[in-house]
């Protein structure tokens, strides 16, 4: 088969996926941290805040072009709004391949298994941890990608 249409059926799949994904997007943080939900009606009530967050953005080796600006609008986003909350240790950011053999605790910890943005919100050493999928909506606007996950954890940070 011709290389151009295996490259147009991948990102025809890949398409699809993050469409399935963004659709069920009913996430929720454990504990009673905070919860969203994809009726738009309800309002998020945060009980506690945390204590730290991480942030982990997973990926495999071979990347596609909205799985690479997904990586670089979070990273960015962290590093530039929240850079005192990562020198005192109470944001943690990191990208992780769970591909690599090294990652398999983590990776499987999230239950992450490609691309995709979790946030952990750790309350009295409690994890609360949640897979965003909005994110993946918002990547045609990084000026509002960006603003929704510092948003986010500000929310999460009682901030």
């Amino acid at each position: 088969m011709n290389k151009k249409i295996i490259i147009g059926i991948t990102v025809l799949v890949l398409f699809g996926m993050i469409v399935v994904m963004a659709k069920n997007n009913d996430v929720s943080v454990a504990n009673g941290v905070a919860s969203e939900t994809t009726n738009e009606n309800q309002i998020s009530i945060v009980k506690n805040f945390a204590d730290k967050i991480e942030v982990f953005y997973f990926h495999r080796t071979q990347r596609c072009y909205s799985c690479n600006t997904l990586g670089q609008y979070v990273k960015e986003t962290i590093e530039q709004r929240f850079s005192e909350e990562i020198k005192n240790g109470r944001i943690n950011f990191r990208e992780i391949n769970v591909d690599l053999p090294e990652n398999k605790n983590v990776a499987v910890k999230f239950q992450a298994s490609g691309s995709s943005l979790f946030i952990n919100a750790i309350h009295d050493e409690q994890d609360n941890i949640s897979q965003d999928v909005n994110v993946w909506r918002l990547l045609r606007d990084e000026s509002q990608f960006k603003n929704y996950l510092a948003n986010k954890i500000n929310s999460l940070l009682g901030e």
